[in-house]
């Protein structure tokens, strides 16, 4: 817990948990002496998982990396402000309580640190002044030449460059999982993980493809028809449940959010973590292709009335920031994009004791696809744009593994694991009924 150096003027409680500061290059100290001392953009050099607070006198900063959600909220106190931060909504609203100040609370008055900035906040009591914002990851865009086998080459290389330094991070004999479906985005890991494993000379043994079983849905037989072909089906574990144990009550208490599409992704992940929890008592480790989709711009453009082709193309960082800091429509309380949905994979994850990864979401991929000149590849043509992925990923998986990956045609994790009949029943598409259902946790 951090505390300030005058408790009867200011207060700052890190409910954070330290042991979840993923990093490879520094220490946790030596990061947030970085934070206090250098230019925003340093924060840039911190490599790996992190959310982070340091603090000095009254100036108090936090910022936090896309994989990792960090909220805050700002007590009144009549000795003075009381900033708690922590990784959940939940915690500090029983925080709150505890110190006889929960009269306060209201879930939207929680802010979220954005991805990819550092937040400023001045601890000087009431009025409080607004936060500053100094973003610390700005991608250059369109750099790459129009060739999808160098573009190929280059992200895929990105990404087994992510995967090799985690890889080399963790327990030398511990088992990692593979979240799988048969897609892009997670056949790509599973393969570059694979291929990683045996170029660094560890046992590929330790690895399972798990994919997730509801009786009904398309994704075993994907995940079967991609590992086959290659030879890689004995690394095939389908975890089975039952559609019937689907508790949406339940998957909203643990993402803290109300948006209908992330709540049935965040079901299907809940449903695969504990059944490989249940089955796998002690293990930790798993992998997931979450956020190759927003990288490479792969999603329904028609289903969103607010976007165009040329939006998506011209706001690099559209799909994993949102509209941005600063902008009327970004969200203060939940951030944008994968900045805001990627609870639905670490919240679910955390649930049940796992540890997860996302390459995908790291900076060094992050940048070659911001890097990808989309407006010549695709001649702001819908279908090419959807087209791209499955091209870039599958030459690229090619040039550094040697294997040839299959693509299939996109489809969502929650339409996988079940079809999508059962997933109405069990989920019916109503948002208005999810935020009900949120608030009333604090009522």
């Amino acid at each position: 817990m951090l505390v300030g150096v005058n408790e009867q003027i200011e207060r700052v409680v890190d409910l954070t948990d330290p042991t979840l500061n993923h990093l490879y290059d520094m220490s946790v100290e030596q990061a947030r002496a970085l934070m206090l001392n250098e230019p925003a953009e340093c924060v840039n050099r911190i490599r790996g998982s992190f959310a982070l607070i340091a603090k000095r006198e009254r100036t108090v900063r936090m910022a936090r990396s896309l994989d990792r959600p960090m909220r805050y909220f700002l007590a009144k106190r009549k000795e003075g402000p009381a900033l708690i931060v922590s990784d959940r909504i939940d915690s500090i609203f029983a925080w709150l309580g505890n110190e006889g100040l929960g009269d306060q609370f209201r879930p939207n008055y929680t802010r979220m640190v954005p991805a990819h900035y550092v937040v400023e906040l001045q601890l000087v009591g009431c009025p409080d002044p607004d936060p500053v914002y100094e973003r610390f990851f700005s991608p250059k865009p369109g750099t790459l030449p129009a060739d999808p086998d160098v573009i190929g080459k280059t992200y895929v290389s990105a990404l087994a460059a992510e995967i090799a330094q985690w890889l080399r991070s963790i327990p030398a004999d511990a088992p990692i999982g593979v979240c799988f479906s048969g897609g892009i985005d997670s056949g790509s890991v599973f393969l570059v993980t694979y291929h990683v494993m045996r170029k660094l000379g560890m046992s590929p043994g330790r690895l399972k493809a798990f994919v997730l079983d509801l009786g009904d849905g398309p994704d075993l037989r994907q995940a079967r028809e991609f590992l086959e072909p290659l030879g890689l089906s004995l690394f095939l574990e389908p975890i089975e449940s039952e559609a019937s144990a689907i508790d949406v009550a339940a998957t909203i208490r643990v993402v803290e959010d109300y948006k209908a599409l992330d709540i049935e992704s965040a079901a299907m992940a809940l449903a695969l973590a504990g059944g490989i929890r249940a089955r796998y008592p002690d293990w930790r480790y798993l992998l997931d292709g979450d956020g190759g989709d927003e990288n490479l711009k792969d999603y329904p453009i028609e289903a969103n009335p607010e976007l165009t082709i040329r939006s998506v193309i011209h706001n690099p960082m559209l799909y994993q920031e949102g509209w941005g800091v600063g902008k009327i429509k970004h969200s203060l309380t939940y951030s944008g994009g994968l900045s805001r949905s990627y609870v639905r994979t670490y919240a679910t994850a955390r649930h049940y004791g796992f540890s997860g990864f996302s390459p995908y979401t790291m900076p060094g991929v992050i940048a070659v696809a911001a890097a990808i000149p989309f407006q010549e590849l695709t001649g702001y043509d819908v279908e090419r744009l959807y087209a791209l992925k499955g091209d870039v990923v599958s030459r690229g998986v090619t040039a550094v593994t040697g294997m040839k990956m299959p693509v299939f045609t996109k489809r969502r994790f929650q339409h996988g694991a079940l079809s999508e009949d059962s997933l109405r029943t069990r989920l019916p598409f109503r948002e208005a009924e999810y935020r009900n259902q949120f608030f009333s946790l604090y009522d």
